[in-house]
């Protein structure tokens, strides 16, 4: 890609943050990873308590771009066809005719994902992971921009299931919304007084735009002395002394990327170290199985994460 391509980039990417700022307010860092994940054609899970604006952000990304959305309500009596489709039988012509389940789109909100139960859950495998599904025996390609953002509550929380280690691999960061600042959380009341601002947000970017920002991130540079740093994070997780598993090489690909998407939003066509800093818990965390004694200890992923990343010196 050429450089007179880097700058349309940098700016569709800083007008889209905005327009989602409009909506989201206090969340500028997460609103970025997010659409770094965009970008980089991965998808993103949302966990936190229920009201922290995950649905809210979903939403309101699919309207600043104005292309097609869906959504689908887990909940523990869903199907595999409520997400995929369903070939019936039209008794006029004797044959099957397949229609479209809500996968077929271009943005998808799946809603606290992890009250399905895991054969539910494990119907989006196959359309994260190379964006096609399978049924009667054909392959059906998904939409070129294909991206799902789900959201789940809390393991804790009642009615809800695990997500297994092959679906949260799928998934190219994990990030917890939290909740406001007090001035913050008054902004969005005084937001809401009339009308939501959802009701307003207006597309302010193309599908054109957004493969334009997709090839600008693949453009931005990354040195073999910062892949060998990515490497080195994620090998110290799969002997680390508080992990069960470590992470897999999709988490090596899935931070590189990352990186290269965060590089490009500072308007910068190279990766620096900060950027890998940075992107590493929210890639990374969700993929490790803590060991219990960890757990019980108070340790968390990020924790172990945050430590590793402190610890690796940058060398060839």
């Amino acid at each position: 890609m050429g450089k007179t391509d880097i700058p349309h980039a940098i700016d569709t990417c800083n007008r889209l943050a905005r327009n989602i700022e409009q909506v989201i307010k206090g969340k500028a860092d997460m609103i970025r990873m997010v659409l770094a994940a965009f970008f980089c054609g991965g998808h993103v899970l949302l966990e936190d308590v229920p009201g922290t604006g995950k649905t809210t952000l979903a939403k309101a990304l699919a309207g600043s771009i104005g292309t097609g959305f869906k959504r689908i309500q887990f909940t523990p009596d869903l199907l595999p066809a409520d997400i995929i489709g369903v070939s019936i039988y039209n008794h006029q012509k004797g044959n099957f005719t397949f229609h479209n389940g809500p996968v077929f789109t271009n943005i998808l909100l799946g809603d606290e994902i992890n009250r399905a139960n895991p054969r539910t859950q494990s119907a989006l495998l196959e359309a994260m992971g190379e964006k096609q599904v399978s049924i009667d025996g054909k392959r059906l390609e998904l939409e070129r921009l294909f991206f799902v953002i789900a959201t789940e509550n809390p393991i804790e929380s009642h009615g809800t299931y695990p997500l297994p280690e092959s679906q949260m691999d799928r998934f190219m960061i994990k990030l917890s919304p939290g909740y406001l600042q007090r001035d913050e959380e008054v902004a969005v009341m005084s937001d809401q007084l009339i009308d939501h601002p959802l009701n307003t947000i207006q597309g302010v970017v193309g599908e054109k735009d957004i493969f334009a920002v997709m090839e600008a991130v693949l453009a931005v540079r990354i040195s073999e002395e910062l892949r060998y740093y990515i490497v080195d994070i994620v090998r110290a997780t799969r002997n680390n002394v508080h992990i069960g598993m470590g992470a897999s090489v999709r988490a090596s690909l899935a931070l590189m990327k990352i990186s290269q998407a965060l590089a490009l939003f500072q308007g910068r066509e190279f990766v620096i170290p900060e950027d890998i800093g940075e992107a590493a818990v929210s890639v990374i965390g969700h993929r490790l199985q803590l060991l219990p004694q960890a757990k019980f200890s108070g340790a968390s992923a990020g924790d172990v994460v945050r430590e590793i990343v402190e610890g690796i010196e940058i060398r060839q």
